[in-house]
């Protein structure tokens, strides 16, 4: 029998790979992480060789430099929203980012959220933490301006 401590690590790396899998960030891209998990996240993309990793308490001034975002929040779609917020100012004109969702009806806020930001969702995947969405954006600085 394993500890639920176990089974919430052996979860959150299932999580963090399908992340990976789906956003393809190299080891030197600069990688945001935020949400409820942030903090495992940040560790365990460390661990992997990520030297890039940070978090937005680590790196404060969102300069859009980061090429690569990866949320976890799996508990109200609001909080998602706000995080969304929070960290677009941090990526890049091109990024990539991956949200884990818990519920379906989260699902469709972030959906709606994400392409409000710029970005288009490419995929989604079922883990045993919920769904993990993924989508990128081209060009959003020159939609802003154009605007």
């Amino acid at each position: 029998m394993t500890s639920p401590a176990t089974d919430r690590t052996s979860a959150l790396q299932q999580v963090l790979d399908t992340m990976i899998s789906l956003t393809r960030p190299s080891a030197i891209q600069r990688v945001i992480v935020a949400g409820d998990d942030s903090l495992e996240l940040y560790l365990a993309l460390r661990r992997l060789g990520f030297i890039r990793a940070t978090t937005p308490a680590i790196c404060r001034v969102p300069k859009a430099q980061h090429g690569v975002g990866l949320i976890s929040s799996r508990n109200s779609g609001a909080g998602a929203e706000s995080i969304l917020d929070r960290l677009s100012p941090f990526l890049a004109a091109n990024a990539s980012i991956a949200v884990l969702v818990g519920t379906q009806d989260n699902s469709v806020k972030i959906r709606t959220k994400l392409q409000m930001l710029g970005f288009r969702i490419e995929a989604g995947v079922r883990c045993p933490s919920g769904l993990v969405l993924s989508a990128c954006r081209q060009g959003h600085e020159q939609m802003a301006r154009a605007a």
